[in-house]
């Protein structure tokens, strides 16, 4: 993507977040007040992801797991410990709402492939490392065309293509596909999980 494309890009997603904040700070505010309430402090969950040429950054998001441990101190799975309301923001996508403050600071973009864990730096092929070359959004081809329904090589062609092929009818696009998915609840979860399996690596062909 050439740099007035990045531009473009760039203050369509500020000027977007900015707008969406707005409008959401009465949600951001009551979730806030409900989490901290049912959960307790931290509300706001940090995670480090892979970001725009694969550099770190943390990820926030509402919270929605306790953080109950077994008797060895290891955290229990992640079905005993989401809760109800921690669902019920899953399904919705409420629980993404602080990301718009990623994408302010630069760390991500309105729409782009979805930011995915750091333990999965080494484990991309050169191709699927591909999806790094832009930032990673918020919406994105894979939450717009099957979430957690598709397998990982499939998230990975989605991501690739739209790295080769971006435009802003395209992000219009995505957008709206992701607006029906969250309505619709389309594969919030992948089949007999709390919430999706580890990606485990892919062979190079």
């Amino acid at each position: 993507m050439n740099r007035i494309n990045l531009y473009i890009k760039r203050v369509f997603d500020v000027t977007a977040s900015l707008v969406l904040l707005v409008i959401l700070s009465p949600v951001f505010l009551f979730l806030l007040i409900l989490i901290w309430l049912t959960l307790g402090k931290p509300v706001i969950f940090a995670q480090k992801r892979l970001g725009y040429n694969g550099k770190e950054f943390n990820l926030f998001k509402f919270r929605t797991m306790t953080t109950e441990q077994d008797e060895q101190g290891n955290l229990l799975p992640d079905g005993e410990r989401m809760t109800k309301l921690g669902r019920f923001l899953r399904k919705t996508s409420l629980d993404e709402i602080p990301e718009f403050f990623n994408v302010i600071l630069g760390d991500m973009s309105a729409i782009g492939p979805r930011p995915l864990l750091v333990e999965y730096r080494d484990l991309y092929t050169s191709e699927q490392w591909r999806r790094h070359d832009m930032r990673p959004g918020m919406a994105g081809p894979v939450i717009a065309d099957g979430r957690n329904l598709l397998t990982w090589e499939e998230k990975f062609t989605l991501d690739i293509w739209y790295v080769d092929n971006w435009s802003l009818l395209l992000d219009m696009r995505i957008l709206f596909k992701t607006i029906i998915s969250v309505l619709n609840a389309r594969g919030i979860n992948q089949p007999g999980q709390a919430t999706v399996d580890y990606f485990k690596g892919t062979k190079e062909d």
